[in-house]
């Protein structure tokens, strides 16, 4: 059976298709219709297969924003990072409790949405390996976006759910695979790490395109640099860091200009047709509207002082009906048109990166000087060169948490990786438990795939 690709047209510059391929049941095949091509064809020309590989991104918004919004607010309700306000719905409701039960439909569409951009990446993965018509450079920097991708791809879903199957297939061959088992953690790890190593040497410097809408070789050297704090590997994830810091390439604007679509810092975005992003759309509403998202209180009250710029830029005082909320205002825009894409990746979550793989490995001072960097960005003063190694650490973790609010579940992720979330959130959550630190695998995926296995507590 021919392997078919779908494609669609988007007003982002140029025509981008998005692979999709069903989960459940092979295609009859009935011939290629008008809106799909044989994917094989997709790569044949550098114009094709640019268009198909760029697909993988428009997933990302064309999804009904569920894939980042499953990714920004489900993760930050689940820490203290979101306060949820609506009450309306019971399965957002669920998670900020941390008493989600195995039929939550905001997991499911997690794990859905996320198997469903991956199989993207491996459309183009397996078509872009299998193709020797492109031009080589084409190639070579298709193929690292894609491998990129997917890594950010199981990156979240290892995070949220622990070890996942990993489908590395495309997406015919899929079908076969449907009945994979969970791999473990260290070997989705393993996989990521081997992805990120692949397309830093494929990938260019320069980037594709403009404003930063696609994967770069600093986009795949910053987030191995994430997944090897993760790993504890401290050594190299000072030593990837260190690459995209010392490149030159990328600074740190006002607080009030991070966000903005071409801004320096940012180092990966997701473009959109309007310049909204769903932050923005989300965390923003009329002075008299409570926004359905809110910081929450206690990371608005950890703020060092009323002088720091991240307060005053990144955050807004709302007192309605006698209640007072903090809203995030890092996106300023959120209807009609902008000049703001979904940011994925930025230059001050690498200095934090690096300033704790250095506290780790006792390197203290270069640790302060990649803290004071974004604390000085901030308007805050220096930290005490009198620090020692656990408050450095304490210090870091204090950074992260007031620079990194509101994004991509970094909160989240940082309380559990650090050990941190039982001792922070048991006493803010009665629901929470230590079975509460992964999401509980879909009971309609196991009922599909009996050889897969429900989390503890589920």
């Amino acid at each position: 059976m021919k392997k078919l690709i779908r494609h669609s047209y988007v007003k982002v510059s140029m025509m981008l298709m998005t692979a999709t391929f069903s989960s459940c049941k092979k295609f009859v095949e009935l011939g290629a219709p008008p809106t799909q091509v044989v994917l094989e064809d997709a790569f044949k020309t550098d114009a094709s297969a640019t268009s198909a590989t760029l697909g993988m991104y428009t997933f990302v918004n064309t999804s009904g924003n569920g894939y980042l919004a499953n990714h920004h607010f489900y993760t930050g309700v689940s820490s203290d990072d979101l306060q949820y306000n609506a009450a309306s719905d019971p399965s957002i409701q669920e998670l900020a409790n941390n008493a989600i039960l195995n039929t939550n439909g905001y997991t499911l569409s997690n794990w859905s949405l996320s198997y469903s951009a991956i199989k993207n990446a491996n459309n183009c993965i397996t078509g872009l390996e299998a193709s020797n018509t492109l031009t080589p450079a084409v190639k070579s920097q298709l193929l690292g976006e894609a491998k990129t991708f997917r890594a950010f791809c199981y990156f979240q879903l290892v995070n949220i759910f622990g070890g996942v199957p990993l489908v590395l297939a495309d997406g015919q061959d899929a079908f076969n695979k449907a009945l994979l088992p969970r791999s473990t953690v260290a070997e989705v790890y393993a996989q990521i790490v081997k992805d990120l190593t692949e397309a830093q040497a494929l990938l260019p410097v320069a980037y594709a395109g403009t404003l930063r809408g696609r994967i770069n070789k600093y986009t795949a050297t910053a987030l191995l640099a994430r997944v090897y704090l993760y790993l504890k590997d401290y050594t190299n994830a000072d030593v990837q860091a260190t690459q995209v810091i010392s490149s030159g390439t990328y600074s740190l604007p006002a607080p009030e200009l991070a966000f903005v679509n071409s801004s320096n810092e940012i180092l990966w975005q997701i473009a959109t047709n309007l310049g909204i992003s769903i932050q923005g759309a989300s965390y923003l509403t009329p002075v008299n509207v409570i926004p359905t998202y809110t910081l929450g209180d206690v990371i608005y009250r950890s703020f060092e002082s009323p002088a720091d710029l991240r307060r005053s830029n990144w955050t807004i005082v709302k007192n309605i009906g006698g209640k007072t909320y903090y809203g995030i205002t890092k996106y300023k825009v959120s209807a009609g048109s902008g000049n703001e894409y979904n940011v994925v990746l930025r230059l001050a979550e690498v200095y934090l990166i690096r300033a704790e793989a250095r506290a780790q490995l006792n390197n203290l001072a270069g640790a302060r000087a990649d803290l004071n960097t974004v604390r000085t960005r901030a308007g805050l003063p220096t930290l005490s060169t009198t620090l020692t190694q656990p408050e450095v650490l304490v210090a870091v973790e204090q950074e992260r948490k007031v620079e990194l609010f509101g994004e991509w579940g970094h909160r989240w992720f940082d309380l559990k990786r650090t050990d941190r979330a039982v001792q922070v959130l048991t006493g803010l959550k009665p629901a929470f438990k230590t079975t509460s630190l992964l999401f509980p695998i879909p009971q309609s995926q196991i009922i599909a795939n009996t050889n897969l296995t429900q989390n503890p507590g589920y």
